[in-house]
């Protein structure tokens, strides 16, 4: 492959790996994306999407609506609306104009943090030292009120009640019929919600890798089916071993950085090779039926990936292995292709890989 079109292959993932693993780079109001980080100086009119984190360090003017993994309205942040979330944790340490309503692992309001509307929660772990000014209603497994909490209407709730119960300034009404039904109720959308963004995030990085380096694609495809076996080994020794280096290099001070640097290129690595097992399983699919179109692969490959994750344990086995392989053929393309380079310079040509 030409040099120039190393580099173009090389900045396209680079910003898709931007967008994934490096906080505050891109900080949309909609979309799907890793994170989203609203700046102490930014103002933004909502946020609305799919998110690994949403960071609220500034001013959100209308609505936070998000499925996420964590979502944060920081010590001086401010959301002039409504919170609507499913999440993994939400933390309030800033301002909300309006309603709060989630169903989320764990829900801590602090002592800093002010909510100007009700409280609806359906979670698992959930502490106020904070501020609300309206009704509150929570079913969790465990609810603790703090010493500086305020809840300036009535609570209804669910679960284990302790703390400080003067903290609520109305009726205190304990309904059974709360529980965490909201998290079991929100749960299997946000498990589709989830895998439909990581499905999103797989094709597109799918396409980028058919459209630029199709014949390349094609060697990792055709290595994971006559070679199977020594890709799986591979792509098993890779995942291991490189941890294990960057361990031994991060004793050293000076290795602290290169970590740090190899961590993400490695994470990109997994990626790319996770993609590749699925195109691979795709275009074997195809095969048993004398079809080769590699887009179509690649769709058919994530499609299948997706319907395995929702098979208990055994599903995750078979992901897992197909991960495997498609991991070791990557790596098992890169270093040949590499070693061709060394054996015969100057002599590779676009259709090499195109």
């Amino acid at each position: 492959m030409q040099t120039h079109q190393w580099r173009v292959i090389t900045l396209c993932l680079a910003l898709v790996a931007a967008v994934v693993f490096v906080p505050g780079i891109v900080a949309a109001e909609s979309g799907v994306q890793g994170v989203v980080t609203v700046e102490s100086d930014e103002t933004v009119s909502s946020i609305t999407g799919i998110y690994g984190t949403v960071v609220v360090e500034g001013t959100v003017t209308g609505d936070v609506s998000a499925l996420a993994g964590d979502v944060v309205v920081a010590e001086g942040g401010t959301v002039e609306g409504d919170i609507s979330v499913a999440a993994g944790s939400l933390r309030i340490e800033g301002t909300v104009g309006g309603e709060v309503s989630a169903g989320v692992g764990t829900l801590h309001i602090t002592e800093t943090a002010t909510v100007g509307g009700p409280l609806s929660i359906g979670g698992a772990d959930i502490r106020i030292d904070g501020t609300v000014n309206g009704d509150t209603t929570i079913g969790a497994d465990t609810i603790q009120l703090g010493d500086n909490a305020e809840i300036a209407g009535s609570l209804t709730y669910d679960g284990s009640l302790s703390g400080n119960l003067d903290a609520v300034a109305g009726e205190i009404t304990r309904d059974r019929s709360l529980g965490a039904g909201l998290v079991s109720d929100i749960q299997p959308f946000a498990t589709w919600a989830f895998a439909l963004s990581a499905f999103v995030l797989n094709l597109i990085l799918g396409t980028l890798l058919l459209l630029l380096a199709p014949n390349f694609s094609n060697r990792v495809a055709h290595t994971v089916t006559d070679s199977p076996l020594r890709s799986g080994a591979v792509g098993f020794a890779f995942l291991v071993s490189v941890p294990i280096l960057f361990f031994i290099v991060a004793l050293t001070i000076i290795g602290i950085p290169f970590v740090l640097g190899g961590a993400v290129l490695f994470a990109l690595v997994l990626w790319v090779g996770l993609v590749y097992g699925r195109f691979a399983l795709g275009a074997w699919i195809l095969s048993l039926f004398d079809r080769q179109h590699r887009f179509v692969a690649l769709v058919v490959g994530l499609l299948l990936a997706l319907a395995l994750a929702q098979i208990p344990i055994l599903g995750g086995i078979l992901n897992f292995i197909i991960f495997l392989l498609g991991l070791g053929a990557f790596v098992t393309a890169l270093v040949g292709h590499r070693r061709q380079r060394r054996e015969q310079p100057g002599q590779h040509s676009l259709d090499e890989f195109q």
